[in-house]
């Protein structure tokens, strides 16, 4: 078993390349998609990283890690039916906001598209139950639902952390890095469906495509070497805190 700062060192390496990775995908998002199209620093650091990304992924990956590792058969009733929600939710809310000029409200929303919403729901869970009660295939009533349940809870999660965030960060340091007051099912101006969407797409995607690269990485790394990683990004990183957050 590995011992208590063993275990710091390899979450604090996870939160390192996760706040990095972050940074670059704001920074790319706001040069190439949002105008004025031009390389902006963000964040409230100097260096290239991001801390919401660091701290949302690692508690992320701490939270769903063992709930990954198991299977949620569809003939679950309970997996299947919200594993259903999930994806027709997700379809049918993208299709309205694409689909109307008009920029809605939660409120708005639920009053305008909540009918189709939940009829789309109750077809869609009708048709599946149906088909995997019908089915004789096993494989099939096997399939797995884990990566669907698992964006959901990210969904939840990345959300709740970045509703947070903002929260603080306006309301203790008086800094508003992001504001969704115009933009589509945004609540308080803090969280909106694009923003909580794409983290859930991009959390999915980390954890089962770039986790696994990352713990190969660390476990086949020697504890010296994890080491002097950490102190080698962690004091510049200190200082940058200090300096952008503490004394400024």
């Amino acid at each position: 078993m590995k011992k208590g700062i063993e275990v710091f060192i390899d979450y604090y390496l996870i939160f390192v390349i996760y706040a990095l990775i972050g940074w670059l995908y704001e920074v790319i998002w706001m040069w190439f998609v949002v105008p004025p199209y031009h390389f902006i620093n963000r964040g409230v650091l100097f260096g290239p990283f991001l801390p919401i990304y660091g701290f949302g992924m690692l508690i992320l990956y701490v939270l769903l890690n063992k709930f990954m590792s198991k299977e949620h058969p569809i003939s679950n009733p309970i997996f299947r039916i919200i594993s259903l929600i999930t994806l027709t939710t997700f379809i049918y809310t993208t299709l309205v906001e694409y689909t109307t000029p008009k920029i809605y409200s939660v409120v708005e929303y639920l009053k305008d598209y909540g009918l189709g919403l939940i009829i789309a729901n109750i077809v869609t869970i009708i048709l599946i139950s149906v088909i995997v009660k019908k089915t004789k295939s096993k494989e099939y009533k096997k399939l797995d639902t884990t990566i669907i349940l698992v964006f959901l809870l990210i969904w939840i999660i990345a959300t709740t952390i970045e509703y947070l965030s903002h929260f603080v960060m306006d309301k203790y340091f008086h800094i508003m890095l992001w504001d969704y007051t115009k933009d589509f099912l945004n609540v308080n101006k803090r969280i909106n469906w694009d923003a909580s969407r794409n983290f859930a797409i991009g959390g999915t995607f980390l954890l089962y495509i770039v986790q696994p690269v990352i713990n190969r990485f660390i476990t086949n790394s020697t504890e010296h070497k994890k080491l002097l990683i950490t102190i080698i990004i962690g004091i510049p990183m200190l200082l940058d805190f200090i300096i952008s957050v503490v004394i400024k």
